[in-house]
């Protein structure tokens, strides 16, 4: 099975927009986590645009293609060996929740996404209208990382629990994340509760993470109507602005 992360695909146009949208969010001298995927691509290409103008900025990017697009555009990179935090971190989703718990990992970096992610001060999560869910789980699979020793274990448990799994291909072959583990896209249909069922899946040996990133994103950038709509969480309230 591939999962197809051009599903509901911005335009360049509009990924850019959000992605200049989000460098409102990044000041001078600050550790910026660099995300994967479309419009996380834009906004690193956008950000290499400033740093080429003089903004001094480091980032830690979150897959190895990120890597090599943040260097080909001139941004200096880190790793998380390096920064005490990281203070802002721009990436995107495949759902989004009205609570702005998220799904991701269609791209295959959800385990090093879902790292940045938590040792950030604050995450901006850019997205398509399409995105947006009543209950994570609509839109189709949740990825799970996996150790490839346990993947025939962890099918079976998953099916137990009533959520059957496929190993994701493309073509013939499984594809691989950056840390040489297989992805299982698991049918768990729509949450009602997705901190327990992430607590849930991760305690099944040999799973290494899953798509939920629950709590995490301070502010979603999403791209609707022609202009971008703030959702950001505030003291456990989330608002809706309009620019």
């Amino acid at each position: 099975m591939t999962i197809h992360e051009g599903e509901g695909r911005l335009t360049d146009t509009e990924a850019e927009a959000l992605a200049a949208h989000a460098l409102t969010y990044v000041r001078a001298s600050q550790v910026v986590g660099l995300g994967s995927g479309q419009a996380a691509s834009a906004f690193v290409r956008i950000l290499g645009r400033e740093v080429k103008a003089g903004l001094r900025v480091t980032g830690v990017p979150t897959s190895e293609a990120t890597a090599e697009l943040a260097r080909d555009v001139g941004i200096p990179l880190a790793s998380l060996e390096d920064p005490p935090s990281i203070d802002v971190t721009v990436d995107g989703a495949d759902e989004v929740d009205s609570d702005l718990d998220l799904i991701k990992g269609y791209g295959g970096a959800l385990v090093r996404e879902k790292i940045v992610a938590t040792a950030s001060r604050q995450l901006v999560v850019l997205i398509g209208h399409d995105k947006l869910v009543p209950a994570l789980g609509s839109r189709g699979k949740l990825p799970i990382e996996v150790v490839p020793f346990a993947t025939g274990f962890c099918r079976r448990r998953l099916a137990e629990m009533g959520y059957p799994a496929v190993v994701r291909t493309r073509g013939a072959e499984r594809v691989l994340s950056d840390n040489a583990n297989l992805i299982l896209d698991c049918d768990v249909g729509p949450i009602a509760d997705a901190a327990r069922l992430d607590a849930t899946l991760r305690s099944i040996p040999g799973v290494v993470a899953t798509g939920l990133f629950v709590g995490m994103a301070h502010v979603v950038l999403v791209w609707q109507d022609g202009r971008v709509m703030t959702i950001s969480r505030t003291a456990e309230r989330i608002s809706r602005v309009r620019q």
